[in-house]
């Protein structure tokens, strides 16, 4: 039974299962005070996924949680890198990765991701354009982008050949998350 660390939703609405969720933030805990270090990483945090139950944890809450959680777990990575590698090989570490998202930025509008299969929905290309441009402007000219805003993105929903397919917009956003928190 869970031990109350969020408030819950009210009336009939649906949340986060407070069991899985307790569960997991006193895993995390653990790894993070105990380790071992490899036993959870930022990209587990930011994968977790729990069920919706009616009377669970408001979601918004939760989601807050974690990304302060991956952010806390990506600073220790840092740390633990720089401690053994030095700051230089950090930034170089970081480099390479942002240059794997320069392939699908450099592409034109409306073909920087592939259609999702059939009538299946996606998002509107236009929307995840836009933050692509907010991506190339922050890795070349300096302009303020963070990583909560990248999280926080939503895009409409459109469906058929002229969308965007959801799963690979996600993945690639994710990455980009991965190099602006090593930033931060």
């Amino acid at each position: 039974m869970s031990d109350g660390m969020f408030r819950t939703v009210t009336g009939l609405r649906s949340g986060y299962d407070p069991d899985e969720v307790d569960e997991f933030f006193a895993h995390a805990r653990s790894v993070y005070e105990q380790g071992p270090a490899a036993a959870l990483a930022a990209k587990d945090v930011r994968s977790v996924a729990f069920d919706m139950v009616r009377g669970g944890y408001v979601t918004a809450a939760v989601d807050a949680a974690l990304d302060r959680l991956e952010q806390a777990f990506v600073a220790r990575a840092r740390a633990e890198f720089v401690a053994e590698h030095g700051q230089p090989a950090w930034l170089t570490q970081l480099g390479e990765q942002a240059r794997t998202l320069y392939g699908r930025l450099g592409r034109p509008d409306g073909d920087r991701f592939a259609p999702p299969e059939g009538r299946d929905q996606g998002y509107e290309p236009a929307d995840v354009d836009e933050l692509c441009h907010r991506l190339v402007a922050y890795f070349d000219k300096g302009a303020p982008l963070s990583a909560s805003e990248i999280r926080g993105a939503t895009f409409r929903a459109r469906k058929g050949h002229h969308a965007y397919a959801e799963a690979p917009v996600d993945a690639f956003f994710a990455r980009a998350v991965e190099v602006l928190l090593g930033v931060e």
